[in-house]
C-alpha cells in the first residue's frame, strides 16, 4: 500500500469559515474526511497534516522523505514567496504534487506566482476538494507500484 502525506498550509484551517463564496463551505475536516474514504479504495494510506508555521511544514516535508512515498501540498499563502519551502521540496527525493483548492489565476495578481510548482512533479488548481484527489492518483500513477 502507498502511503502519501496530505501537507495544508496557512489558513486551510479556516476552511468552511474563510471566504465560503471561494473555498466553499466544506471544512478541513471534511476534507480529511473524503480524502480518507478515497483512499481506502484508492490502497492508499493518507496521513494529513495543517500548519499555519512555516518551519513546521518544513520540517514535515524533511521528515516524510522516511516514511511516505508522496507529498500533497497546499502551501496556502507560502506558495508565493517561501522560498525556503521551496528549497525543502528540491531537498527530499519524494515526489511532490502542488495542490490549490480555488483557480489561483483568477485571483489577484499576487497569486499568480508560485515560488514552489519549479520543484513538485505539478500542480493541480481550482479543482477544489477533488484536486486533492487527483494529486493521489497523479502520485500513484507515478510511483508505479513503489512503496517505501
Amino acid at each position: 500500500m502507498m502511503k502519501f502525506l496530505v501537507i495544508n498550509g496557512p489558513n486551510l484551517n479556516r476552511l468552511g469559515l474563510r471566504e465560503p463564496a471561494i473555498y466553499g463551505s466544506k471544512t478541513l475536516t471534511d476534507l480529511e474526511k473524503d480524502l480518507f474514504a478515497f483512499c481506502e479504495t484508492e490502497m492508499i494510506e493518507v496521513t494529513c497534516f495543517q500548519s499555519n508555521h512555516e518551519g513546521d511544514i518544513i520540517d514535515s516535508i524533511h521528515e516524510a522523505e522516511h516514511q511516505f512515498d508522496g507529498i500533497v501540498l497546499n502551501p496556502g499563502a507560502f506558495t508565493h514567496y517561501s522560498y525556503a519551502i521551496r528549497d525543502a521540496i528540491a531537498s527530499i527525493t519524494l515526489p511532490v504534487v502542488e495542490v490549490h483548492i480555488s483557480n489561483v489565476h483568477a485571483r489577484e495578481e499576487f497569486r499568480h506566482t508560485s515560488v514552489t510548482a519549479p520543484v513538485t512533479i505539478g500542480q493541480i488548481i481550482g479543482l477544489g476538494f477533488k484536486g486533492y484527489e487527483l494529486a493521489m492518483l497523479a502520485l500513484k500513477e507515478r510511483l508505479g507500484g513503489k512503496q517505501k
